[in-house]
C-alpha cells in the first residue's frame, strides 16, 4: 500500500500530541503486567486468521505479554504475500525500517517487507516484483497492510518511538502457531513456505502466556 505525506509533522510532534494519551491508555496494561515503561524491547505477534495483534515486551530477556489489539482490516487470504498487488497481508519475520508521522492513515510504521528471506525465495521463482510498502497504520481500511484504528496505531507509534524502532520486532503468523499446526497450512504450499512455518512456529514458541 503507497503511504503518500499529507503534512510536515515530525516524529516529535507526534509524541507532543499523542503521547501523554497513549501513555495514560498503555499503564495500566504494563503495571499489571508488573513491567517497567518504557520497555527494552518489543514484539508485535500478528495472527492472520483471528486478526489479532498482540503486544510483548522484553526486559532483561524476559518476554511479558501486555495485551492483544484486533486487526481492524488486513486483506488477502492465509499464505504469504508472493507478488505487487495481490493484497496479501505478509507473513514472517520483520523489522521496522521507519516511521511516518504524515501517513494518509494518520500514523503508520513500515515493515522490512520484502526481508531477504523473501527476496531469496522471490529470486529463486522468478518473481520480479514481490511487493514493497506494507505498514502497520491507523483507519479500518487495507490492501495488504495491518489497519489498526487511530487511537492504537497513536499507542505502537508512541512505544516504538520511546523503545526505538531497531528493538522492535514483528512477527506475522496465519494462525497462531502455539494453538494450530501451521505446517499443515503448507502441505500444497512450495517446500519453502514450509521452512517459513517452522521458523514463524519456532518464533512464537518464546511467547507463551494463560489465555
Amino acid at each position: 500500500m503507497f503511504h503518500k505525506i499529507v503534512g510536515k509533522r515530525t516524529t516529535a510532534d507526534v509524541v507532543d500530541l499523542y503521547g501523554e494519551a497513549s501513555k495514560d491508555r498503555l499503564l495500566p496494561f504494563f503495571k499489571t503486567a508488573n513491567v517497567q515503561f518504557p520497555p527494552e524491547k518489543v514484539t508485535l505477534l500478528a495472527i492472520k486468521d483471528s486478526n489479532e495483534l498482540e503486544l510483548w515486551v522484553e526486559n532483561a530477556e524476559e518476554q511479558t505479554f501486555i495485551r492483544s489489539y484486533p486487526v481492524l482490516a488486513a486483506s488477502g487470504v492465509l499464505g504469504p504475500k508472493l507478488r505487487e498487488g495481490d493484497k496479501q497481508v505478509p507473513e514472517g519475520i520483520y523489522q521496522l525500517e521507519y516511521l511516518n508521522p504524515n501517513s494518509a492513515f494518520h500514523l503508520s510504521m513500515k515493515l522490512n517487507y520484502p526481508n531477504d528471506f523473501d527476496l531469496l525465495h522471490a529470486k529463486e521463482e522468478g518473481r520480479a516484483e514481490p511487493g514493497t510498502n506494507i505498514f502497520i497504520h491507523g483507519k479500518a481500511i487495507s490492501i495488504g497492510c495491518l489497519a489498526m484504528g487511530d487511537e492504537v496505531a497513536e499507542e505502537l507509534f508512541v512505544l516504538t518511538t520511546l523503545v526505538g524502532k531497531s528493538n522492535v520486532n514483528v512477527a506475522i503468523a496465519p494462525s497462531d502457531p502455539r494453538i494450530n499446526d501451521i505446517s499443515k497450512l503448507a502441505s500444497d504450499k512450495p517446500q519453502w513456505v514450509k521452512t517459513l512455518y517452522l521458523n514463524i512456529s519456532n518464533y512464537f514458541e518464546r511467547f507463551k502466556h494463560d489465555r
